[in-house]
């Protein structure tokens, strides 16, 4: 017989949930008031007369962010997970040298911080001519992803049995060959796993769009938000609707992915 949860555990896991989950629900309610009720005091805790104007500003005006933003977002993935999954291999069942150094430099290289990392793009960027390019944030975007994938790949692939490697190379498997049939089909939780997260980093970027691409003309809708806030009037109902519409991809891509993201995660951490 199971034991039951005792009440107040409940409870208190519906106050904390409730509370992390009061931002989301306030800024759908901004979305939906209208201009002149922006500034009330106190505001409204329910969205009273609502309006769609917010939502109406976001598909005349927003439409091609998105866009731009899925397009930077899709070949954020392609590029991280083909430089990381390789990297991940050689370090982990390659015995390369270094592979401990390179982990090492990887884990720095995340802790630098990305207005650093932006600055320094943008003077190799202005000679190599990349400034106000979907192709300079994709690359940008995947100097945060790439370190990240090639750790987690890593960490999973080095508890891949051996056995399987070793039968690979009886039956005349190649390294690369390896990778391909044997050792890929084996990560794809790691491999969603690197792959949504460089989504979510490239999708919700500011600091590289802002820096890299402020005056292109396929912006990201990070960009497109920000262009709402002016020196003096700031719509507010349709910042709120461009986030709501902004976080409806990544929220369900975190639905559909959350097994596979839970699995990806934990690869690695417990080993026979």
């Amino acid at each position: 017989m199971t034991a039951r949860r005792p009440w107040w555990k409940t409870l208190l896991g519906i106050v904390f949930t409730a509370l992390m989950l009061f931002p989301v629900y306030w800024m759908v309610n901004v979305s939906l008031t209208k201009t002149q009720d922006l500034r009330l005091s106190p505001p409204h805790i329910f969205p009273v007369d609502a309006t769609f104007e917010g939502y109406a500003e976001v598909l005349r005006q927003q439409l091609p962010n998105l866009g731009t933003s899925l397009l930077i977002g899709l070949g954020c993935v392609v590029l991280t997970v083909a430089l990381a999954a390789p990297a991940g291999y050689a370090i982990a069942l390659l015995n390369m040298r270094g592979g401990r150094s390179l982990n090492f430099i990887l884990l720095v290289a995340q802790m630098i911080p990305a207005v650093v990392m932006a600055m320094g793009f943008y003077a190799i960027y202005v000679r190599l001519g990349l400034l106000n390019s979907v192709w300079g944030l994709i690359l940008a975007d995947s100097t945060i992803a790439v370190p990240f994938g090639v750790l987690l790949f890593t960490a999973f692939m080095s508890g891949l049995p051996r056995e399987l490697l070793q039968a690979a190379r009886i039956d005349g498997a190649g390294a690369w060959r390896t990778f391909v049939s044997v050792v890929m089909p084996l990560s794809r939780n790691s491999a969603l796993t690197v792959a949504l997260f460089a989504f979510l980093w490239a999708w919700s970027d500011f600091v590289f769009a802002s820096t890299l691409a402020r005056n292109s003309a396929l912006t990201p809708i990070t960009l497109g938000i920000y262009s709402y806030i002016g020196n003096n009037t700031t719509q507010w109902n349709a910042i709120m609707a461009t986030a709501v519409v902004a976080s409806i991809p990544a929220a369900i891509l975190l639905i559909v992915a959350q097994r596979y993201v839970a699995a990806g995660v934990t690869a690695g951490a417990v080993k026979d």
